[in-house]
């Protein structure tokens, strides 16, 4: 690992006790994590849904079988990896994944450099009520594999920052050894491929909440940040911040790094497109 966990939480808590939000951001690229970490942001994560994202892809294209997710994060590692100078950065790992033995894939990433994993593509963005959900979770494919994935990780001495969609997911994962606990809120809102169908921002604070309450009450020192849904732009992310408590930062992949590309880039070929001569 180039930065290990103890200094990763050094780090993040030192953030927390300077009154400042913990910014975890997503980087499909190269240069999109040489910039947001230019930006100041806390920690960077790799996974396979970056690739999609910005190749003009929604997001859940990486929960499709359009690659194999474990060996994508290897790849953009190396892409990745080698820009980055001072940040933690974490691998998206597909837990559920049955021809990966995690205990040697975890080794290997904290050998390549990941300081720490997350649990992405994760089956928690499958509707708990819906025949396919529940029958990946009877076949050995359910969201406790990526409990087990962050267990090991944690045993691993890696820095564990996995995402939550329930109060019941928020206990599991924190008893497992969580560090970061991220409550997910669904695929983010906003732009060009962004999503329609979002809790409006007071059910999300709301429900956040409800994460971070369940989460602290396994372990008091756990952190607790928000993505996605509806929390799209900093003012969003400042709203839940403000309206929730304990709660100490916001990870944005599509709104830090797809977001702010879309408008950049268009908004830059229209000033050339206008030049008057």
């Amino acid at each position: 690992m180039k930065i290990s966990r103890a200094d990763s939480l050094e780090r993040l808590e030192s953030v927390v006790e300077s009154g400042e939000p913990v910014i975890g951001a997503g980087a499909g690229t190269g240069i999109s994590a040489k910039f947001a970490e230019r930006g100041g942001v806390d920690l960077l994560i790799i996974y396979n849904s970056g690739r999609y994202r910005m190749n003009g892809r929604g997001s859940l294209a990486g929960l499709l079988p359009y690659g194999d997710a474990n060996e994508i994060v290897v790849e953009m590692g190396h892409e990745v990896l080698p820009v980055v100078e001072d940040t933690p950065v974490l691998a998206g790992v597909n837990g559920t994944d049955p021809f990966r033995d995690m205990n040697v894939f975890i080794e290997d990433l904290k050998r390549r450099g990941f300081s720490g994993v997350q649990n992405f593509p994760t089956v928690g963005l499958i509707d708990e009520d819906s025949g396919f959900r529940q029958n990946l979770e009877e076949t050995g494919m359910g969201y406790d594999e990526e409990v087990e994935m962050i267990r090991e990780a944690s045993e691993q001495g890696m820095l564990t920052c996995p995402y939550v969609f329930s109060e019941e997911q928020a206990r599991a994962m924190t008893e497992a050894g969580a560090d970061v606990v991220v409550s997910h809120m669904g695929l983010t809102t906003s732009g060009d491929i962004g999503a329609e169908t979002a809790l409006d921002l007071e059910t999300a604070a709301e429900r956040v909440q409800s994460h971070c309450d369940a989460a602290k009450a396994v372990n008091e020192d756990v952190m607790v940040i928000c993505h996605g849904g509806p929390i799209a732009w900093p003012d969003d992310a400042e709203y839940v911040l403000d309206n929730t408590e304990g709660v100490i930062g916001f990870f944005g992949a599509s709104s830090i790094e797809r977001l702010p590309t879309e408008e950049a880039i268009e908004n830059q070929a229209r000033d050339f497109k206008e030049i008057d001569f």
